[in-house]
């Protein structure tokens, strides 16, 4: 393929999120490892707080958080022409516009995952490579995630949402009693478990719904599954393909963020210590709830299997970590599909 015949494919990274420092990392593994000979990579940088850059620089200067300058940036946003379906430039001699055949947010939380860059780029006619706005922002939301999954016939874990204008001590007692203690309390709409505080008695559960509070207007209480935690990639459209199966085995509290990022006291098996059959139920349960959910393109499902053997349904993270070592692209590289091979099937599939 000649190089002025070569997809313009935007790359966009950082964000105004907690997990900012993650979707450096992620984006940087992507960049590195995408086919230049097929694909030019326009690399969009969003600030911690939200100005979009076309960056011109190293992308090595991406993971450590050093990639804005002036010299090296040119302001960006998207623009709302559906011919030109791309970006307007705001350069020193006036604007510029820049056409693009896709773009892959690398965008991991708020403002990223859930729907709104989606919408935007959905908005000028960009093709997303992933999630549309509408799954983000469903597989985002907990409770509503959680009704959807309910209705394509998956097991759910017992819940209540609570706004923080309707926050009332004994109604939020009341509810804490009748799911049972431990629980666990999360932000409705966070990821990379942040906000999330395992709750042993109940008179943790109002300073953990306050915390939670900090990263949400409202929070849900949900009951605690037995068992652990497995997940499952899957990649694709019509035709879905899965992943290994993997295996979240923890020594001690629960997968938060430091727990997925540093693995002190946790290991992730791939595949997981199970049977076959129980893998091939996983797999199949991860699929149901894909596209129960309207996933597209990409997205790993997380479930919990209990002692009994019952799956039940977590989350979906509609971007998860991209990192080479990342659970997503473990998955597929237990399978047969190798990191570079996998951003290929996903451009492809765009």
């Amino acid at each position: 393929m000649k190089r002025n015949d070569r997809k313009k494919i935007a790359i966009l990274f950082g964000g105004c999120s907690s997990e900012y420092e993650v979707s450096l990392q992620s984006a940087y593994a992507v960049i590195t490892h995408i086919d230049a000979e097929r694909y030019e990579l326009i690399l969009i940088g969003i600030t911690r707080t939200g100005k979009w850059y076309l960056y011109q620089g190293d992308p090595a200067d991406i993971p450590g958080d050093c990639w804005y300058s002036e010299k090296e940036c040119v302001p960006a946003v998207v623009s709302p022409d559906k011919e030109l379906h791309g970006l307007i430039l705001f350069k020193s001699q006036g604007t510029e516009e820049l056409s693009l055949d896709g773009a892959l947010p690398i965008l991991h939380g708020r403002n990223g995952e859930d729907g709104t860059v989606q919408g935007a780029l959905e908005l000028a006619e960009i093709p997303v490579i992933g999630c549309g706005a509408m799954s983000s922002a469903i597989c985002m939301d907990k409770e509503m995630a959680h009704r959807l999954a309910r209705e394509q016939g998956v097991k759910v874990p017992r819940s209540y949402t609570i706004a923080r204008e309707k926050m009332n001590l004994m109604d939020l007692k009341i509810k804490g009693r009748k799911l049972g203690y431990p629980l666990f309390v999360k932000p409705l709409r966070a990821g990379s478990s942040f906000g999330i505080t395992r709750v042993e008695k109940a008179e943790d559960l109002r300073p953990a719904v306050e915390h939670a509070f900090a990263y949400d207007s409202s929070v849900i209480l949900e009951e605690m599954i037995e068992g652990f935690e497995v997940g499952c990639a899957v990649l694709g459209k019509e035709e879905l393909i899965t992943g290994e199966v993997d295996e979240i085995e923890l020594s001690e509290g629960f997968f938060d963020y430091t727990e997925k990022y540093t693995l002190k006291t946790s290991r992730i098996h791939v595949p997981a210590r199970i049977s076959k059959e129980k893998a091939d139920e996983i797999r199949e349960t991860a699929k149901i709830i894909y596209r129960g959910l309207g996933c597209s393109c990409f997205a790993r499902v997380d479930m919990f299997l209990t002692p009994a053997g019952e799956i039940y349904f977590n989350e979906v993270n509609t971007i998860p970590g991209f990192t080479a070592h990342s659970r997503y692209p473990s998955m597929m590289k237990a399978a047969g599909i190798s990191f570079e091979e996998l951003l290929s099937k996903l451009l492809e599939e765009a």
